[in-house]
């Protein structure tokens, strides 16, 4: 049995992301605030004496792996730190303007007017990696212990009741043997451990069916999001606009639309999102993001610009319908992992955040009772609803239910939900899961074949290889694949003629690959992980479910900087 180190902390925050860094936060502001009273005499009580509050990472430090849009409302960064602005909060622009489009292909429709959810004057543009590594200073500066590299890979349990986290071991060879430099992994035992791994989080992912905290849950639903921060020889938008559009390069049938925000020191970050429940097994994110690119619109952005990074993430859309128990004995889920996000609004890092906090307030709380029950944690699943984060994801309940019905019944359906209060037309339930919503290609395609092959100029567009060294991307190459197929002969066999391999087109970054094997006589899949931007797209879109991501090495993956 392996001999390893146990240490023992009283709040476990699970992921380096937002909603762990405000909740980490703002659970020391309290605990320091609270000591303050108990010596003024202002609250009776005994003093929390050195509070043992710890963050795990599994990027090589705070911000490596954070990507997002992102236009932040403010609301829970003014409560948080109201002085962010003086604090040095890396704030790219505030949102004066802005504009919807709809993109044919060849022209655009500029929206006479912004639908009052995709409203964000006063808003702050910002790049999360960099927001993040903000954060984390001001976190650590509380005294709240952060440690990158250490990516969660074993959730511990005591019956039913979590009690800490295994982190990763490191040192092991491509073949599964330890190395000279090998390291266990360590045992962190909690009191309290709140997981918020982002989307689809490799230990979140087991934990709720475990314990039951979907039953009577609609299915999670994402979108995968690709992007590229570009340099300009000189702003080329509205100083402050912000431009989100709809239609072209996606499809009827997928989900989505793409972003242009404006950087400071003449930068501009664009994307592109889609739904992962497209219906299309040919359907591949990187590519439409390169042909959003090549619209006339687009294009006239970025001419005389040089890419700088290029980033993937997965965001879980489905929103109130899809939200798991938030709390159980010994712990508590919060942001992405709990589907916390407004998807009429485009928005998650405020009310991540927020649920962070609402956390840290319930841990705080079960720290002063020393009950950690899932009864003493309830609070936080009452103070959320109650919140304005709980009353914006009650108004969008329904919004993005209606377009997997259809864009024009989606559209419908939004309008009416704006004025009677989140209902929609019908309470539509999401039944299936994004990847048991791809056809068979005889079912889409028929007797056509869609595979037209895509070339990049290098200067516009690129190659997801190309695409992936401006991420950043590293891994040992010597240690175990990450990327777990549980049944190789499905690849080989029903998924080569059911769907062609989709995994070669869906994921982002070019992990995926069918290659000649001579021995074979025939292609197999080539698993190319050291690509992997950690989007987490083939763990939810592949049409069988036997792909599981799990977390690499501690260290590995994409260096995000501007993202």
């Amino acid at each position: 049995m392996e001999n390893r180190e146990r240490m023992e902390v009283d709040v476990l925050f699970v992921g380096g992301g937002p909603a762990s860094l405000a909740g980490a936060l703002h659970l020391m502001n309290r605990i320091s605030e609270y000591n303050k009273d108990v010596e003024s005499g202002k609250v009776q009580g005994e003093r929390i004496e050195d509070p043992m509050v710890v963050l795990i990472e599994k990027g090589a430090e705070i911000g490596a792996h954070g990507l997002s849009g992102a236009v932040m409302d403010p609301v829970t960064l003014r409560e948080l730190v109201p002085d962010f602005e003086e604090r040095g909060a890396p704030v790219e622009h505030r949102v004066t303007n802005e504009s919807l489009y709809y993109l044919l292909p060849n022209s655009q429709v500029r929206a006479p007017f912004i639908p009052s959810p995709l409203k964000n004057h006063g808003g702050l543009v910002i790049s999360l990696s960099r927001f993040n590594r903000w954060l984390a200073g001001l976190v650590t500066g509380s005294g709240c212990e952060i440690f990158p590299g250490f990516p969660g890979v074993e959730v511990l349990f005591d019956g039913d009741r979590v009690i800490g986290v295994r982190t990763g071991d490191k040192g092991i060879d491509k073949n599964g043997n330890r190395k000279g430099n090998f390291e266990p992994g360590i045992d962190l035992i909690a009191k309290v451990t709140i997981f918020g791994e982002g989307p689809r989080g490799s230990l979140t992912k087991g934990l709720i069916p475990r314990l039951g905290l979907n039953e009577g849950k609609d299915p999670m639903t994402y979108l995968t999001g690709v992007k590229e921060v570009w340099e300009l020889p000189e702003t080329r938008t509205g100083k402050g606009e912000v431009i989100h559009t709809l239609g072209y390069p996606l499809p009827a049938d997928t989900y989505g639309g793409g972003f242009i925000y404006p950087m400071s020191e003449n930068r501009l970050t664009l994307g592109l999102l889609a739904g992962l429940n497209s219906p299309d097994p040919f359907f591949d994110t990187h590519e439409r993001f390169q042909e959003f690119k090549r619209h006339p619109f687009v294009q006239s952005m970025l001419s005389g610009g040089k890419l700088l990074e290029y980033g993937a993430k997965t965001v879980s859309i489905s929103g109130y319908a899809s939200m798991p128990r938030l709390c159980f004995d010994g712990g508590m889920l919060i942001g992405d992992s709990a589907a916390i996000f407004d998807s009429r609004r485009i928005k998650g890092i405020h009310l991540s955040m927020k649920s962070g906090m609402l956390a840290a307030e319930a841990a705080f709380s079960a720290l002063l009772k020393n009950d950690f029950s899932q009864e003493a944690l309830s609070l936080y699943e009452a103070s959320l609803k109650e919140s304005y984060a709980g009353r914006d994801l009650l108004s969008s309940r329904n919004f993005h239910q209606g377009f997997d019905r259809g864009m024009i019944t989606g559209m419908m359906n939004a309008a009416f939900g704006l004025v009677a209060g989140g209902k929609g037309l019908t309470r539509w339930r999401g039944l299936k899961s994004d990847y048991e919503q791809m056809k068979r290609v005889r079912d889409y395609c028929g007797n056509s074949d869609p595979k037209n092959p895509v070339k990049f100029d290098g200067e516009l567009t690129f190659d997801k290889v190309s695409d992936v060294f401006h991420s950043g991307t590293i891994h040992d190459e010597d240690q175990p694949c990450h990327l777990h197929v549980k049944d190789l002969s499905i690849c080989h066999g029903r998924c080569r003629e059911e769907y062609q391999n989709p995994c070669v087109k869906f994921c982002p970054a070019g992990v995926y690959e069918m290659a000649m094997d001579e021995a074979a006589g025939e292609e197999r899949l080539r698993i190319n992980f050291t690509n992997c931007v950690h989007c987490k797209t083939c763990d939810i879109r592949d049409p069988y479910g036997i792909i599981n991501w799990t977390p690499p090495e501690g260290g590995g993956g994409p260096k995000y900087k501007l993202m």
